[in-house]
């Protein structure tokens, strides 16, 4: 079970300066020194850095998503057979807080974390607001989630992740995003997104699923294989025709409806035109969770997305990192610059008052107390040296 207390954020380590700088000194350390979650109303809105580990031999990370009904948690449980049944280790994530019950054994589960409808009542929420809000909490700590993928990877084949049956929660969500960083800066991770194939068979529904996996593909930026699922109750033929034959999906749009409005057929036309380019780089398999058949079409289309993701998308994501990283650099760089500024300002206002209190001294004064005003003090050189010191502080702080 993960610990879920909410840590100390932005601790800072005391300084050898006087009480007229703690305060300023604190509030500036804590906007310069950052680094970690920034929790407000249980969102995460900060993520976190990822460096890019070498992922050639590690397993591959299987998110499956899919609208709800689609057979997503079927399909997990169908996979996790097969690769047992091929000798092969799973490890598998369920994600979904508000499931009652799951039909394969979980490695990693929100349930034993995150209470869904404790959450739900505590923040007054309906059921979909639960789920959004329980997924946040848990991704606060989903750092000890990769540390345990990280020591239970040598003796595993493959990481399967279940995601909640609410398709938006998981892929438009900040926590979504951060799982998905997450998992794809350390292990070559593929989309599975679970088509509901009998439902499908309307050229309007068709062309709805291809456009939302085309938002996930790009929002994402992952290789992703389409998952036509319940083989067994219609084949899956009819959508590989119409994803490579522009001119079947225009036949086939003109016999579903006869009746359907003008602008609506010359939009969807239009549409297949656009995504034609958009299916040239999908992969489609049909499955059926019920019986097991096509699970090795999938795998093979697994093992090619693998190789793409090392070649391709590996690449682009250590691209971003960097520059995320760059920018992450800058904006401490600047708010360190303005921290020694406002440091060396209070310093010349304080040295300023000291002065006009050693004007108003009368000789009488200094007489009644000897010794105060010391013309061998070496104090100016304390403060020169503490400034330094200071300085130096707070930029290895910042760098570390």
């Amino acid at each position: 079970m993960l610990n879920l207390r909410r840590s100390d954020v932005g601790k800072n380590h005391e300084c050898d300066l006087t009480r007229n700088f703690k305060c300023k000194l604190k509030a500036l350390v804590a906007r310069c020194v950052g680094g970690l979650f920034e929790i407000t109303s249980s969102v995460p809105q900060r993520i976190p850095d990822y460096k890019i580990a070498e992922t050639m031999s590690k397993p591959p990370v299987i998110l499956i998503v899919g609208m709800a009904g689609s057979g997503k948690t079927t399909f997990v449980q169908r996979l996790n057979s097969h690769l047992h049944t091929s000798q092969k280790k799973p490890y598998i994530m369920n994600l979904d807080p508000a499931v009652r019950s799951v039909p394969y054994g979980v490695n990693v589960d929100i349930r034993d974390t995150i209470d869904y409808k404790q959450v739900m009542k505590q923040y007054k929420l309906g059921p979909n607001g639960g789920i959004l809000t329980s997924l946040n909490l848990f991704t606060t700590k989903f750092d000890q989630v990769m540390t345990l993928l990280g020591k239970r990877e040598s003796e595993v084949s493959h990481i399967l992740v279940d995601t909640p049956g609410q398709i938006e929660i998981f892929t438009w969500s900040a926590s979504g995003a951060i799982i998905t960083d997450a998992l794809a800066a350390s292990y070559p991770t593929i989309l599975a997104y679970v088509i509901d194939t009998p439902r499908t068979s309307s050229p309007a529904t068709f062309m709805s699923n291809m456009l939302y996996a085309c938002s996930i593909l790009y929002k994402t930026k992952l290789p992703m294989i389409l998952v036509f699922n319940k083989t067994d109750v219609k084949d899956h033929e009819f959508a590989h025709t119409w994803m490579l034959d522009f001119e079947e999906f225009q036949a086939a749009l003109r016999r579903d409806d006869e009746s359907e409005e003008k602008y609506m057929n010359s939009l969807m036309n239009s549409m297949s035109l656009v995504l034609e380019e958009f299916y040239q780089h999908l992969d489609l398999v049909g499955v059926s969770a019920v019986s097991g058949s096509g699970m090795d079409d999938f795998m093979t289309a697994i093992e090619k997305k693998v190789t793409e993701y090392n070649a391709d998308y590996k690449p682009m994501l250590e691209a971003a990192i960097r520059e995320r990283q760059q920018q992450r650099d800058d904006e401490k760089q600047k708010s360190l610059d303005r921290l020694m500024a406002d440091v060396r300002v209070d310093k010349a206002t304080q040295k300023e008052k000291l002065k006009a209190d050693e004007d108003a001294l009368v000789v009488s004064d200094i007489e009644d107390h000897e010794g105060i005003l010391d013309p061998d003090d070496s104090s100016n050189d304390d403060e020169q040296q503490e400034d330094v010191s200071l300085e130096q502080r707070y930029r290895e702080r910042v760098e570390h």
